[in-house]
């Protein structure tokens, strides 16, 4: 009986133990949330991106960009060997910068797409006081725009982007109508939605929701206000909806980061003229790496539906 009773008190205070260290764990983890890590690009990284460039006649430019709040925003903009007028602006994933988006770049400029590669705010080599997943990012876009057209004569303009710089562009394109149509792999479909994965240890949105809920909902509340903005309203969804453009949604079936839930809620979503992809046994952000030419393939065809 004695060793029930102390059984019965020791699932009790796990159950109450529990819920406490996930609390204590979101305060913690929110710094993170608004300030991720930072990795600048390195001399090695520009020479291996000058490698492929050379490789495929391509001709790279230094590109500086002032956001509305003043931040300098820098990246590199690149031109094809034989461009067809038609720019692409690659953005990347969280804590990455503009040099994981160089095989994105590579099979595009091959194509005769020039593209823009950005580190984005709070990432690499740009400033701003905080990561903000696309409330102040679709603003930095549309500054990116005014600044390319300032000096190209552009035909097209379309956006590639990775998890994070998946959600810019959405919902960059949403506000912005010069970029016509979107290529998204890993998008959340909404900040808060994406924050219970997390707590779930990328393994269940279950747990996230329920015993490690409060290490969401207090990261969340602490950068909410921090940030000033809602993480409801940091909505890809939403984006989808509000403007139609087209889009092609990529998800791999194996990702816990970012489960196809939410490009399915996405697709769902948008107005017109929408795709989804769907990857077998592909993680991550990591469908070139394991379908590379059917990746190729979907999204050279997808924009050029949009560039005849």
């Amino acid at each position: 009986m004695k060793i029930a009773v102390k059984f019965i008190l020791r699932i009790l205070l796990t159950i109450v133990a529990l819920p406490i260290l996930a609390a204590v764990a979101g305060l913690i983890l929110a710094p993170t949330v608004l300030h991720p890590f930072r990795r600048i690009l390195t001399a090695e990284q520009v020479r291996k991106a000058d490698e492929v460039f050379t490789r495929v006649g391509a001709m790279r430019e230094e590109f500086a960009v002032r956001a509305p709040d003043g931040a300098l925003l820098r990246g590199w903009k690149v031109r094809a060997a034989r461009p067809n007028g038609s720019w692409v602006l690659l953005l990347h994933g969280r804590s990455h910068n503009r040099f994981v988006m160089l095989p994105h770049a590579e099979f595009l400029l091959s194509a005769g797409y020039n593209v823009v590669l950005m580190d984005a705010r709070r990432h690499g080599e740009s400033g701003g006081a905080a990561s903000t997943y696309g409330y102040l990012e679709k603003r930095d876009e549309t500054a990116v725009v005014d600044t390319l057209e300032s000096s190209e004569n552009v035909k097209h303009l379309f956006a590639l982007g990775e998890s994070m710089g998946a959600a810019v562009s959405l919902q960059s394109a949403a506000a912005e109508p010069r970029i016509e149509a979107v290529v998204a792999e890993g998008a959340f479909r909404n900040l808060r939605e994406v924050t219970y994965d997390y707590a779930g240890l990328q393994q269940s949105e279950f747990l996230g929701k329920t015993l490690f809920r409060p290490a969401a909902d207090v990261s969340r509340w602490i950068a909410e206000r921090q940030g000033g903005f809602s993480f409801e309203e940091i909505s890809p969804e939403k984006a989808a909806a509000a403007r139609p453009f087209p889009v092609l949604l990529i998800c791999g079936l194996s990702d816990r980061k970012i489960p196809c839930r939410h490009a399915q809620a996405i697709f769902r979503a948008a107005a017109e003229r929408k795709e989804l992809w769907e990857v077998p046994a592909t993680g991550h952000e990591k469908a070139m790496e394991t379908h590379s030419a059917e990746f190729h393939r979907r999204v050279l065809n997808f924009f050029a539906k949009v560039d005849r």
